[in-house]
């Protein structure tokens, strides 16, 4: 991957969730690229997996792998939904994340973003689609949280 196309990648991901994301999403100089026909970003992986997808919207989905690179790079509540122990294996399984299970979440989350579900440890449960804004994940009893696209899987011991 060129310096170039580098930098695209790394401001569409700073302005999606913030400063710093993009340097900390995609540090390595072993990233792999796929491209679209057209010569368009799609997939960008890395040794430890997928880190995001870029989707039509222009807007990246996060990877287990990219959700680990962005909880690291970013300070709490920053793409974050927090869960507890009573939804944590669920979500971990790639369940969705429901409004009631919700104990913190970041003001500024709109429906639609990409968001990271995490532990109230702070482990990274799951990675996803949020379906309501930050403040209504807290107000609301029922409903979903996030559409959850990927699970991190079982937890290590």
């Amino acid at each position: 991957m060129d310096d170039g196309e580098l930098r695209r990648l790394r401001r569409v991901a700073d302005y999606q969730w913030g400063v710093g994301a993009g340097g900390g999403l995609f540090d390595s100089t072993e990233l792999e690229v796929t491209h679209t026909a057209s010569g368009r970003p799609r997939q960008v992986r890395a040794p430890e997996g997928r880190l995001a997808t870029y989707a039509t919207d222009g807007r990246f989905t996060l990877g287990i792998a990219g959700g680990r690179r962005l909880r690291a790079a970013l300070d709490p509540p920053a793409a974050r939904v927090v869960v507890g122990d009573e939804s944590e294996p669920y979500v971990r399984e790639g369940r969705n994340a429901f409004a009631k299970f919700v104990t913190e979440a970041d003001p500024a989350i709109r429906p639609g973003d990409e968001v990271m579900v995490v532990h109230e440890r702070g482990d990274l449960l799951a990675v996803g689609r949020a379906e309501l804004g930050g403040a209504g994940m807290l107000a609301f009893e029922t409903g979903m949280a996030v559409h959850v696209r990927d699970g991190a899987g079982p937890r290590e011991k």
